[in-house]
């Protein structure tokens, strides 16, 4: 049990697909943990886990010193801090807000300004390694933050991951998730185009992966992203429309910077066709089911 773990009561908002197995992680480690959700089926879950029922983001800020979130937007964000019942109606002066969404880095910003005229720091911390990373306690924070700030909630941290960067002040988190997000679908789209083109010409994707996994083109999007492509095993995972939200962000920031993202702006357009055919509910690597639409793949 960490140190801390035993005069640190701990709040987590948000128990969705990576919420829930963070905020479990937290209990896990000797944590006092009280949680709030849309939907109370994952909080009586964590309950009887031994978690404690906030009631509302107020409720949750009221009993606790750090506050986590993991939200889909930037809109319930706002909600959940600044609206009805939100956090802001319940937390106490020196509190320390967590946030592992991936949201705006400008809004982000803002929100920090408004929860320091309170007396309240925030922390941006956006995530990466997916559902098995928040499951095993293995996931990648990009931090945005004091350093100070960081350092008190690094315990809290060490629960949830295992690679940790102070990326810049607040809102350097958020830029560099949406750097991590924009890798990752410009990446898959070249996965998407290699197994489009061995499927029209009828050689089996699964050997062209096997090979390009022992040379220059592996990655973590080939060998994950592309097996789920091929075996056409499409349940998320990370949701197509939720890769879409994340790469709109991207390309706002490219545009606000005046930086040229033309990877970036395809991406949107392609993860935009296939949320518009009803398909934003499956895993963003069903991406590549679109490639092989326009290329008249049977199967597709």
């Amino acid at each position: 049990m960490p140190s801390s773990a035993s005069n640190t009561e701990v709040g987590f908002i948000g128990l969705g697909v990576m919420g829930k197995s963070m905020a479990r992680n937290l209990l896990k480690a000797g944590f006092s943990l009280t949680v709030h959700n849309r939907s109370q089926g994952k909080v009586d879950e964590l309950v009887g886990e031994g978690a404690k029922d906030g009631g509302s983001p107020a409720g949750v800020a009221k009993v606790c010193d750090v506050i986590f979130m993991c939200l889909p937007d930037t809109p319930d964000v706002d909600k959940i801090l600044f609206g009805e019942n939100g956090v802001i109606e319940g937390i106490h002066e020196g509190a320390v807000i967590v946030d592992c969404s991936t949201i705006s880095a400008t809004e982000t910003q803002a929100f920090a300004e408004k929860l320091k005229a309170k007396g309240v720091d925030m922390v941006d911390s956006p995530v990466s390694g997916g559902p098995g990373g928040a499951e095993k306690g293995t996931l990648s924070c990009m931090l945005g933050g004091d350093a100070d700030v960081i350092k008190r909630v690094q315990p809290m941290l060490d629960a949830i991951g295992e690679k940790f960067v102070h990326a810049g002040p607040t809102g350097a988190g958020q830029l560099v998730k949406s750097c991590n997000q924009l890798v990752i679908s410009a990446t898959m789209m070249g996965v998407s185009e290699a197994v489009a083109l061995c499927k029209k010409l009828n050689i089996d994707p699964n050997a062209m992966r096997e090979a390009l996994l022992g040379g220059s083109a592996q990655s973590f999007v080939l060998q994950n992203h592309g097996k789920r492509l091929i075996d056409e095993t499409l349940d998320p995972g990370f949701r197509a429309e939720l890769m879409l939200k994340d790469m709109k962000l991207a390309m706002n920031t490219g545009r606000d910077a005046g930086v040229f993202v033309p990877a970036t702006a395809l991406a949107v357009q392609m993860l935009t066709a296939l949320c518009q055919t009803g398909r934003n509910g499956l895993d963003s690597a069903a991406l590549g089911l679109v490639f092989q639409e326009m290329s008249g793949v049977k199967d597709a």
